[in-house]
């Protein structure tokens, strides 16, 4: 059965998240009671700003702990893992596209993806890295630190990096926020081939309803 948490990619439970004000007041932020995604299915998720979306992916990655709930990746509870344990799946098994591309700049696009892959304890894979690279359209800029690449390159540096493990889950935070209207279709259907070809699935939040519009399946 699809229900079944076996077929998901990700499957959510009672999933709940709160912060602390100043003043000690606790300001809930997320209220998840049942969420799943079937092994390479894509969702879109639309909300605005400060709706608690990154959050939810931060929890999900295991970046930002939940105060109680369900966060299950391939059979894995990620909410029991201790942080190190946490990091060492996130490198193994999540693909990570954040808002702000968190390129590290003293590195080349390059250097960005061979990073990303050796967090993952497995063997860095030069050519999957240069493979991935070029099918961002990049090969001219392998060598380029992020300060000298456009918005769209440092974005397209981020979505092969996310992809450089070839992870079973690829959580998409905004991703074509700071492009334009003909680089984010680009970026988007890189990004959805790149699942499908690989059997990953994608979770992808926007406030764009022409982003959303593209997928059979929005929340």
């Amino acid at each position: 059965s699809k229900c079944d948490p076996a077929w998901m990619s990700l499957s959510i439970r009672n999933l709940t998240k709160s912060y602390v004000e100043p003043g000690g007041r606790r300001l809930p932020i997320l209220n998840v009671d049942s969420f799943d995604i079937a092994d390479a299915e894509q969702v879109v998720l639309v909300g605005s700003s400060g709706g608690g979306k990154t959050t939810l992916l931060n929890v999900i990655a295991g970046v930002t702990t939940s105060d109680s709930g369900q966060v299950v990746i391939d059979g894995t509870d990620v909410t029991t893992l201790s942080e190190p344990a946490r990091d060492r799946f996130r490198a193994l098994k999540i693909g990570y596209v954040f808002q702000t591309f968190n390129l590290l700049p003293a590195f080349t696009a390059l250097e960005n993806v061979l990073l990303g892959m050796s967090f993952s304890g497995r063997k860095v894979d030069r050519s999957h890295a240069l493979e991935l690279l070029e099918r961002v359209g990049l090969n001219h800029r392998l060598h380029h630190r992020p300060t000298k690449l456009s918005v769209g390159e440092q974005q397209r540096v981020a979505v092969a990096r996310a992809l450089a493990n070839r992870p079973s889950l690829l959580l998409a935070d905004e991703p074509t926020a700071n492009v334009d209207t003909a680089n984010q279709d680009n970026l988007l259907k890189l990004i959805r081939e790149a699942c499908t070809e690989n059997s990953v699935s994608l979770m992808l939040v926007t406030h764009s309803q022409d982003v959303a519009s593209q997928f059979d399946r929005v929340e």
